[in-house]
C-alpha cells in the first residue's frame, strides 16, 4: 500500500505584531507589480496580471481627464466643501451680555448700612418739643415745656437667590471661555440689587410689614398738579422754555414757604428727581439758544438732577417729579438727612454646598426700603 503526502504552502512572509505596518501602493509601484504579480503575493495581496493591466489602464485615463473635466472624477464620499465652515470663521472677543433698566435708588436716597440680616425692624426716634409761654407775673405759675416721643419702625425684608453647578457644565462651559460659577454669582448678585431697587422705589408688602418706598411713602405730602401750557397740556414735551422754568420756579417756591425758610431753595444742598420721559425737556432753549438745564445750573447751581424710569407714569399714569433737600442742618442729634434708605445687607454668602458632583451657593440681602425722616423737606409734582 502505497500513500501520498498532502500538498503543502511555502509560508510567504512572518512578520511579528511589532512589525506591523500599513501597506501602502505608491504610484509607480503599479508597474513595478505589473511586471511581476506576485510580488504583493507575500503580504497576502493577490492581484492577477489582467486586474493590474486594467488598473494601469485607467490610472492613465485618469491622468489625461484631471484637468479636462473634474465632473468625470469617480467618488465614494458625499460631496462637501473642501474645507469646513469652523476653519472659516472669526471670532470677535468677548460676549454681548444683557443688560437691565438703570437702579438709580441709591443716588436718590443714598444707602445706610443700618443693622443686621437677622434683625427685624430699623427704628428712628422722634423727638418733639413742646411747651408754652405767658406773659409775666411775679406771683404767676411759670409755664412748664416738655417733649414728646415717637418711634418710627420700618420692617426688614430679606431676600435670597443662588446658584449650582455641575462638573460637566463648568468644564463645558470653560471651553468657551466662560467661568459658570462667576458667570451665575453675578447673576444671582445683579438679581438681588433689582429687588432692592424696587423695594426703594416702591416699598414690598405682604400685608403685615411697615416697607415702604419713595414714591409711596406714608408720610409723604400730596403731589401738585403743574400749570397748564399755552398749548394746553401740563407735560413738559409741550410746553415752552419759559413754561419749563416757571414749573420749577414754583417748585422751588413752595419748598422755601411751606418751611419757612428752614430750607432755602437756592443755597441748600437739592435734588430734583425726575422722570425718564423727562428729563431730556431739560434742553428745551430760548431763541438765544440757552437751554433750561443752562439756566438751572446758573440759577440754582447746588441742585442735582438726577432721573429714574420708576417715576414716569408713577402718579395714575402722570409722570411726576420731587424735589427736597439732601439734609436740613441743625435739625436734629443724627445725621439731617430728609431720606434715608436703610440697607442692613446688600450681599451676603448663607451657605456653600459642595456635592459629589456639583456644588451649590445661596446668596441673600435684607432692606428696610425707603425712610422719609423730614417730610417737610419734599415737595412733589405730577402732570409733566
Amino acid at each position: 500500500m502505497s500513500f501520498s503526502l498532502p500538498m503543502t504552502h511555502l509560508e510567504k512572509s512572518s512578520i511579528l505584531p511589532s512589525q506591523v505596518r500599513k501597506v501602502r501602493l505608491a504610484q509607480n509601484a503599479l508597474d513595478a507589480v505589473s511586471k511581476n504579480p506576485n510580488l504583493l503575493g507575500k503580504y497576502g495581496i493577490a492581484l492577477d496580471g489582467q486586474s493590474i493591466n486594467k488598473m494601469m489602464a485607467f490610472r492613465n485615463y485618469l491622468a489625461e481627464q484631471i484637468g479636462q473635466d473634474a465632473a468625470l472624477t469617480p467618488t465614494i464620499t458625499t460631496p462637501s466643501s473642501t474645507t469646513p465652515v469652523q476653519y472659516l470663521q472669526s471670532w470677535l472677543t468677548g460676549f454681548v451680555e444683557d443688560v437691565t433698566a438703570v437702579r438709580r435708588i441709591d443716588e436718590f436716597l443714598g444707602i445706610v448700612t443700618q443693622g443686621d440680616w437677622a434683625d427685624e425692624e430699623v427704628v428712628q426716634p422722634i423727638l418733639e418739643r413742646t411747651g408754652e409761654v405767658s406773659t409775666y407775673t411775679d406771683y404767676g405759675n411759670t409755664q412748664q415745656s416738655a417733649y414728646n416721643v415717637n418711634f418710627e419702625r420700618r420692617t426688614i425684608v430679606r431676600f435670597e437667590s443662588g446658584l449650582s453647578v455641575g462638573k460637566l457644565e463648568e468644564a463645558r462651559a470653560a471651553r468657551i471661555r466662560v467661568n459658570t460659577a462667576d458667570a451665575k454669582r453675578s447673576s444671582s448678585s445683579r438679581e438681588l440689587e433689582i429687588q432692592r431697587n424696587s423695594v426703594g422705589f416702591f416699598g414690598y408688602n405682604n400685608g403685615l410689614n411697615r416697607t415702604y418706598g419713595f414714591l409711596n411713602e406714608p408720610a409723604l405730602s400730596g403731589y401738585v398738579t403743574v400749570a397748564t401750557g399755552g398749548g394746553g397740556g401740563t407735560e413738559w414735551s409741550s410746553k415752552t422754555f419759559l413754561e419749563i422754568v416757571n414749573d420749577l420756579l414754583t417748585a422751588a417756591s413752595l419748598l422755601r414757604t411751606s418751611t419757612r425758610e428752614i430750607v432755602d431753595s437756592q443755597r441748600a444742598p437739592i435734588i430734583l428727581g425726575l422722570p425718564t420721559a423727562a428729563i431730556d425737556f431739560l434742553q428745551q432753549t430760548t431763541d438765544f439758544g440757552v437751554s433750561v438745564y443752562e439756566w438751572l445750573k446758573k440759577n440754582y447751581p447746588n441742585w442735582t438732577v438726577i432721573s429714574a424710569p420708576e417715576l414716569d407714569g408713577a402718579n395714575g399714569g402722570e409722570n411726576v417729579f420731587y424735589l427736597y433737600a439732601e439734609s436740613v442742618e441743625e435739625s436734629g442729634s443724627d445725621d439731617q438727612r430728609t431720606w434715608v434708605q436703610a440697607v442692613p445687607t446688600k450681599f451676603t454668602v448663607l451657605g456653600v454646598d459642595q456635592k459629589t458632583k456639583s456644588y451649590e451657593e445661596a446668596h441673600s440681602n435684607a432692606t428696610a426700603g425707603a425712610f422719609l425722616k423730614r417730610p417737610y423737606a419734599v415737595v412733589r409734582f405730577t402732570g409733566i
